[in-house]
């Protein structure tokens, strides 16, 4: 019997958008017996730029998480390296739930010594920095590395690729020869178009964050896994009320 995962994208998705966040899974990376859909949470579009923009995207993917499990799905995977709502909805669902940042940064350990995570702007070194030190990796992270251009939601790095990709590389290989970095971590799954340029380029392993997290996904599935109740204690009373009513979804 197939199993569904839900993908949670933690802003809104357009018609123009959904395609290229959709291509993060392209045919090769899903199976046949796993449906997998994408859902753009909340109502509006914010660029993580702060922490009260995490907190908005914190309660959206939250609402869609819960959403999910009520429709169904086996599984959710949170498709933002924030990991946002990640543990609360540990504690409300009694399904799997994966997250791009806690899922690449482990694996990345398992590949080196040391990694970096590599992203578009400092504005987002506040996201890195909240789930790395809550998961204990502080002396396993070789740096955060920056090549500060303004994220595009609409046409994430489409268009920018002769631009990006090269400075990507070089923030990278600086990563490597002057941070130590023997692993680097795409810092934001909205970058995935860069991952197939960075990884024939660079002498180091690179984390494609969204699809880790997916495989990881899988895996719990395959193997019947769930998150530990001691860990993430279900609350006594349930308090749904207090995210939007239904008819306020989108």
């Amino acid at each position: 019997m197939s199993k569904k995962v839900k993908m949670i994208f933690p802003v809104p998705m357009s018609e123009a958008t959904r395609p290229m966040v959709e291509a993060q899974l392209p045919p090769g990376v899903r199976r046949p017996d796993i449906e997998v859909e994408f859902v753009g949470a909340g109502r509006v579009m914010t660029l993580a730029d702060s922490y009260y923009d995490m907190a908005i995207m914190e309660m959206a993917v939250i609402e869609a998480g819960m959403r999910a499990e009520a429709e169904g799905f086996d599984a959710v995977c949170i498709n933002t390296v924030s990991d946002s709502g990640l543990a609360a909805l540990r504690a409300r669902l009694s399904i799997p739930v994966l997250a791009p940042g806690q899922s690449a940064f482990h694996v990345a350990c398992m590949l080196g010594h040391k990694f970096s995570v590599l992203t578009m702007w400092k504005r987002w070194f506040p996201l890195y920095r909240k789930t790395i030190n809550e998961y204990g990796l502080g002396l396993r992270l070789a740096s955060i590395r920056a090549i500060e251009v303004r994220p595009d939601t609409e046409a994430l790095l489409t268009g920018k690729e002769e631009v990006v990709f090269g400075k990507l590389e070089a923030e990278a290989l600086r990563a490597i020869e002057e941070d130590g970095a023997d692993v680097i971590v795409l810092g934001s799954t909205t970058m995935h178009q860069s991952h197939a340029y960075l990884a024939s380029r660079l002498p180091v392993p690179v984390l494609n964050p969204g699809v880790v997290a997916y495989k990881l996904c899988e895996m719990f599935l395959d193997l019947g896994l769930v998150q530990s109740r001691t860990a993430y204690p279900a609350p006594e009373s349930i308090k749904d009320e207090a995210f939007a009513a239904p008819g306020a979804r989108s």
